[in-house]
């Protein structure tokens, strides 16, 4: 959840209630979507940092409807990310909502995105990406934090390396981890996930896991066998979900050349 200064934008938007309260600090804006906005500020105190997820009220929308959606969407992701720390899933922790307001306020966790830890190691290696041991390291872990996620009967729905942080070893500085690949896994923006146990949505959720680490980092597909290798020894039945992956790959193939 950590935005460099060029990433991060002071809000210039109608705020929730919650972020006009005095005793919080001035929110900052990171990044808005068609559904919701993402902002950092404090919780209860200066120094208690977190994210606040707020999804607007979408005039486009019947406002029962639009107030049932949000409602929904925001004890879903609220449950799903009790169930994720009660279980053993490293996610940020839930520190408050307000479903009819329409925000979810989260631990803020410290690190980079992944896919930023990736980027800035390809960048800095010309050849020898199949033998790099500690992007390999990286591999398992995340392969390691979907099976756990798998396990536990969660389907994340948009799984990719921009939805993971890798958060520092204690006492490293978040500016010196971009450059290195040390650090917990940690799942984020799980508003798409849903309860699952079926092969075929963890399959799914593999697959788009693959795909988009193919398009986002295509010089490191040679080491996103790992990542698999990794989630078939995280739980018992991986094996069946890998088979599984084969043919949801075989219907993607179809799909494309059918256009």
């Amino acid at each position: 959840m950590a935005a460099t200064a060029s990433e991060a934008v002071v809000h210039e938007f109608p705020l929730p209630a919650i972020l006009t309260n005095p005793a919080s600090t001035p929110p900052t804006l990171i990044t808005q979507g068609a559904e919701g906005r993402l902002y950092k500020t404090t919780y209860l105190l200066p120094s208690i940092p977190c994210a606040l997820k707020y999804r607007p009220p979408k005039p486009w929308r019947h406002p029962i409807l639009d107030q049932r959606l949000t409602r929904h969407r925001i004890l879903s992701e609220a449950r799903i990310l009790s169930k994720c720390r009660r279980d053993g899933l490293r996610v940020p922790d839930v520190y408050a909502l307000d479903e009819s307001a329409g925000w979810l306020m989260l631990e803020w966790v410290q690190g980079t995105p992944v896919r930023v830890n990736i980027n800035q190691r390809l960048g800095n290696r010309t050849e020898g990406i199949e033998d790099d041991e500690e992007l390999k390291g990286l591999m398992r872990r995340i392969g390691a934090a979907v099976g756990k996620m798998h396990s536990i009967g969660i389907i994340h729905g948009d799984l990719t390396t921009s939805n993971m942080m890798l958060n520092p070893p204690a006492g490293q500085a978040e500016t010196d981890n971009v450059s290195g690949l040390e650090g917990e896994i940690v799942i984020i923006d799980l508003g798409l996930a849903s309860g699952g146990v079926h092969d075929e949505d963890r399959a799914v959720d593999l697959y788009v896991l693959e795909r988009a680490f193919g398009s986002t980092h295509p010089r490191a597909e040679c080491v996103f066998g790992e990542v698999l290798d990794a989630y078939k020894k995280s739980f018992k039945q991986a094996g069946v979900a890998l088979k599984k992956l084969e043919e949801v790959r075989m219907r993607g193939r179809k799909r494309s050349m059918l256009g």
